[in-house]
């Protein structure tokens, strides 16, 4: 390979994980939502601290550190909802971008 190509490979993985990256923080974001007076993220950690508790109603703290009172039924389907829904697109899209590589 001379220069010209070793330079070009080298722009274009500098830009697929920079695209990576982007792609990553806009999903990240779309992660976060409301409930009860509280701002949540969706992901493992909160569907499985939901799953483990078997009380009805309880006090948690949401993103902010906020005592928040809420159902755990109703918050554990919006989070599982939200989870799945971004991921799905998120894996739509990462194919997208793997495939232009």
């Amino acid at each position: 390979m001379d220069t010209d190509n070793l330079i070009a490979h080298s722009r274009a993985r500098f830009q697929h994980v920079a695209a990576k990256r982007v792609l990553k923080e806009k999903y990240q974001g779309k992660l976060t939502f409301a409930y009860s007076g509280g701002m949540w993220q969706a992901g493992p950690e909160l569907i499985v601290l939901l799953s483990s508790i078997d009380l009805v109603n309880l006090v948690l703290s949401d993103l902010y550190e906020h005592p928040c009172m809420i159902n755990r039924s109703e918050l554990l389907t919006l989070t599982q909802q939200r989870w799945q829904e971004q991921m799905t697109a998120w894996l739509v899209e990462y194919d997208h971008l793997s495939n232009q590589r």
